[in-house]
């Protein structure tokens, strides 16, 4: 329950362009009644330094898709490549076949 306490208290301070303290995180908790310990504050406060909140929410979606998309390219060209490996061992079994060169076993 702190850390979230805490988390919220550091949206709050984001929202009001205040720089993020751990003295300020540990005032909005206590204020919203949660008991929260110091540690929690100190190591949000020394987290968030210097670290735009609302930047970091708002490129939450846009951080997870290039991945996805070099991830989906490159599955495509695997699926694209095993498909011909395929069609060429498919070939390949046609030309080898015993019925050609007369062994066949109804012959």
């Amino acid at each position: 329950m702190s850390e979230t306490a805490i988390s919220y208290a550091a949206l709050i301070l984001a929202d009001a362009e205040v720089e993020i303290t751990s003295d300020k995180l540990l005032s909005l908790t206590k204020a919203a009644g949660v008991d929260v310990e110091p540690i929690w504050a100190s190591l949000f406060a020394k987290a968030l330094e210097g670290k735009d909140i609302k930047d970091l929410l708002t490129n939450v979606g846009a951080v997870g898709a290039a991945p996805a998309a070099g991830a989906a390219a490159v599955g495509a060209a695997a699926t694209e490549a095993a498909a011909e490996e395929v069609v060429e061992e498919k070939e390949e079994e046609k030309e080898e076949s015993d019925d050609d060169m007369g062994f066949g076993l109804f012959d």
